[in-house]
């Protein structure tokens, strides 16, 4: 599904590292369900739309100005959000960037580069190798637990024999993890620190407001960890995709260095007026979480009915698999209005877990498809 490489003579001119590889791309497509891209499928309610507008309306008129480089209001609103969750968190500790994708481009181009190496634990979010790639950072997939009793889970033991392996300059940890949804504990996060003396450990928890009760957050371990970065985003749980804000708590020693390569201004104006209205409003914008989760967990239910075989998921999607092919079975569910997402993985597809109306859809397509797309239980290993 990826948008292809340069074909013309041009590709000839690019980076040796780069040529062959393919842009990353999830179908846009108008579809009565999308339910491929993990977005919150409910729009930003009328209260905060009004108080959207009236931030820009006041912003506008300076717009002839650069922006505030330092987005000091909007980390100070970032800090007093994550200081709800009972780990305080002070402004000084917060970078906030275009999404999180270019947060994590931050850390890669202070931290990796050429003639360094960084770690991720394979599936996990595709993003983290591509940035490694752009920043000329070697990528070293790591695994997670093939053990169907364990399936693509973490242990604290494996972690660290694969760090001190790697001797990476970065680990990358997902939890929740994308796209298999399943969260690690903090042991795990505390293995990896500890396996990588000489590197910057970023916990992803873009989808952690969605995590079942008692998952803990890596925000809790940051302090005394200076090398220890816990990424997040409004684009999930704050239904803000179109926001592009991502954001990051950390050490603020780690943070001053990120200043190192940002380019001039690169939170516009009007970017921090939006996610700033939007923090206002936090507990408006996270109603709709509680729902989602009720649909995840729908979703795995009826899955686990309907012969599929769901991974327990503690972001607003589930990663399902017992298919007999997942890329006919994609393209089954497309042709009738239903968009997922095929990661890649052999007998699985991912879906979003949307509205009650969209997942009652999804369910009712994929059980019309009948049994056909159903994987042999004999086959499966």
């Amino acid at each position: 599904m990826a948008e292809q490489s340069p074909r013309s003579g041009l590709g000839a001119l690019l980076r040796e590292d780069l040529r062959g590889e393919t842009a990353y791309g999830a179908p846009q497509l108008s579809v009565r369900a999308a339910l491929n891209t993990n977005e919150n499928s409910y729009p930003v309610p009328d209260e905060v739309v009004a108080d959207m507008l009236a931030e820009l309306a006041a912003e506008l008129p300076g717009l002839n100005r650069y922006p505030d480089r330092e987005f000091t209001a909007l980390r100070e609103a970032l800090a007093a959000y994550l200081s709800r969750g009972g780990t305080p968190v002070e402004a000084g500790q917060v970078w906030a960037g275009n999404g999180s994708n270019e947060v994590l481009l931050h850390l890669l181009q202070a931290f990796g580069g050429t003639g360094r190496r960084a770690i991720g634990f394979t599936p996990s979010y595709s993003m983290h190798s591509i940035i490694a790639t752009t920043t000329a950072t070697q990528w070293i997939a790591g695994k997670r637990s093939d053990d169907p009793a364990r399936l693509f889970t973490l242990d604290p033991e494996s972690v660290a024999a694969q760090i001190v392996s790697a001797d990476p300059n970065i680990v990358f940890i997902c939890s929740p993890n994308n796209p298999t949804g399943t969260a690690v504990g903090l042991d795990v996060v505390e293995a990896a620190y500890a396996a990588a003396p000489g590197a910057v450990v970023v916990v992803d928890e873009a989808y952690g407001e969605f995590a079942r009760a008692g998952t803990p957050s890596a925000l809790t371990l940051l302090a005394g960890r200076e090398r220890l970065v816990v990424t997040r985003t409004m684009s999930k749980a704050f239904a803000l995709a179109g926001g592009r804000l991502g954001y990051l708590a950390a050490d603020p020693g780690l943070v001053d260095l990120l200043r190192l390569v940002r380019m001039p201004y690169h939170l516009s104006t009007q970017s921090q007026a939006v996610a700033r209205a939007a923090l206002r409003h936090a507990d408006l914008m996270l109603s709709t979480v509680g729902v989602v989760k009720e649909q995840r967990d729908r979703l795995v239910t009826e899955l686990t009915r309907l012969g599929y075989a769901p991974v327990p998921s503690d972001a607003n999607f589930v990663l399902f698999g017992g298919l007999a092919d997942a890329a006919v079975t994609w393209q089954a569910l497309l042709d009738r209005g239903v968009l997922v997402r095929d990661v890649g993985i052999p007998h699985y597809l991912r879906v979003t877990a949307g509205t009650p109306e969209e997942t009652t859809d999804f369910l009712e397509v994929l059980a019309a498809l009948g049994p056909e797309h159903l994987l042999d239980r004999g086959e499966a290993n």
